[in-house]
């Protein structure tokens, strides 16, 4: 997690203007002790501002706990700058138009930002929302019709800094679903290894039928941290594979898996992280599966969506991949059928169900959090796919 201090300084900047601007209001208007208050409020933004600066946010010698209060202070400072500069705007509108409800309107809108942004933070990370789904391929073997599929995907373990009740709260989600195979697609945690030692007994307590399989995502490969050597880096990576191969799981680094059910199989192919950055080109599908183009049915594990069109859809002829990565960008406004995130104007397919032809995506959304510790309408997801046959 990078801070930069030029942002900083001119979010500062942004923030001591409206606070001058507003404590002169209301001094102006007699509202001393809202004065007062909003002095204060303006102090501890300043002394969030220099406190993120001065941290060494990307070093591993800070500990997960330190890092993630590094979180909260950060999002603390933009649920003062935000309300804030939403009322400002919405009073500036009402002064131009000569409205009296310039002001009112001003604080309502304030303290509707204020409150969104903090159940976000506080209430909706604690929720859980069980999606469930049918697809239909017309290639699906006879034997495998209702075979279902749990997808898990973006814990970020260290979001909870070693409080482990939401964790066996989605475990056991999971496993009271009773599925034929639980396939974790990526995002273990968020920094290093050392943020998942004390959910190994909750991971080795997941089961399916067929086992669980997983694939590494951007953050797994220990990329968010200054190590001091390379080597370093490369075993708490090993360290990470080891901890979810100890709990049972089958890691599929460009490996494969067949799943039979008497004369009939199915293969599990997973790729390593396929991203829209150089350095995060790893997936090889090929290299996972060298039949990518044969007649078996083919599901295909793999962190980042942008996979799909760049790599998948082109060099195989997979029918199903399952992807997260995207969380949603950790906002998203749901009404009916229709729903919108701001991941959709980086991320073609950023939640839910997409086809071509008779191939499937899915991508699932999550259940941590990284970078602002907060779920504004992005529920955390945990997904129930069910295969049928066309």
């Amino acid at each position: 997690m990078k801070i930069h201090w030029v942002g900083l300084i001119v979010m500062a900047v942004l923030c001591i203007a409206m606070d001058v601007y507003i404590c002169r209001r209301l001094s102006r208007n007699g509202y001393r002790v809202a004065t007062w208050f909003n002095a204060l409020l303006a102090l501890l933004a300043a002394g969030l501002v220099i406190a993120i600066g001065v941290l060494p946010m990307s070093s591993a010698a800070m500990s997960n706990g330190t890092f993630v209060t590094c979180q909260y202070m950060l999002y603390t400072f933009f649920a003062l700058l935000a309300p804030k500069a939403l009322g400002m705007m919405v009073y500036g509108i009402g002064r131009w138009m000569k409205r009296r409800w310039a002001a009112l309107c001003a604080f309502i809108v304030a303290a509707l930002v204020f409150g969104v942004m903090w159940w976000g933070a506080i209430v909706t990370p604690r929720t859980l929302e069980v999606k469930e789904m049918e697809l239909e391929f017309a290639n699906l073997p006879d034997a495998f019709d209702g075979y279902r599929i749990v997808q898990w995907s973006d814990a970020h373990l260290g979001t909870y800094n070693g409080r482990t009740a939401i964790v066996e709260k989605q475990i056991k989600a999971i496993n009271d679903l009773n599925a034929d195979m639980i396939c974790f697609t990526g995002d273990l945690v968020s920094r290093e290894t050392c943020e998942a030692l004390p959910y190994r007994d909750l991971l080795a307590s997941l089961h399916a039928r067929d086992g669980v399989f997983s694939v590494l995502g951007n953050h797994d490969y220990d990329d968010y941290v200054i190590w001091d050597d390379e080597r370093a880096k490369l075993a708490d990576r090993k360290a990470l594979c080891d901890l979810q191969i100890g709990a049972g799981w089958r890691l599929l680094n460009n490996d494969h898996a067949v799943i039979k059910r008497g004369d009939d199989q199915i293969v599990i192919i997973g790729t390593e992280n396929y991203g829209d950055h150089i350095g995060d080109k790893r997936g090889n599908i090929t290299s996972a599966y060298s039949g990518a183009r044969d007649g078996n049915f083919k599901i295909e594990l793999q962190h980042n969506p942008y996979a799909w069109r760049a790599n998948t859809l082109t060099n195989s002829n997979v029918d199903l991949m399952l992807a997260g990565h995207t969380h949603a960008w950790q906002f998203m406004i749901e009404l009916g059928n229709w729903r919108w995130s701001p991941a959709a104007f980086r991320y073609h397919e950023w939640g839910g169900a997409y086809n071509e032809g008779n191939r499937w995506l899915y991508v699932n959304i999550g259940t941590g959090m990284v970078g602002p510790p907060m779920r504004i309408g992005a529920t955390p997801e945990i997904t129930l796919i069910t295969l049928k046959k066309k």
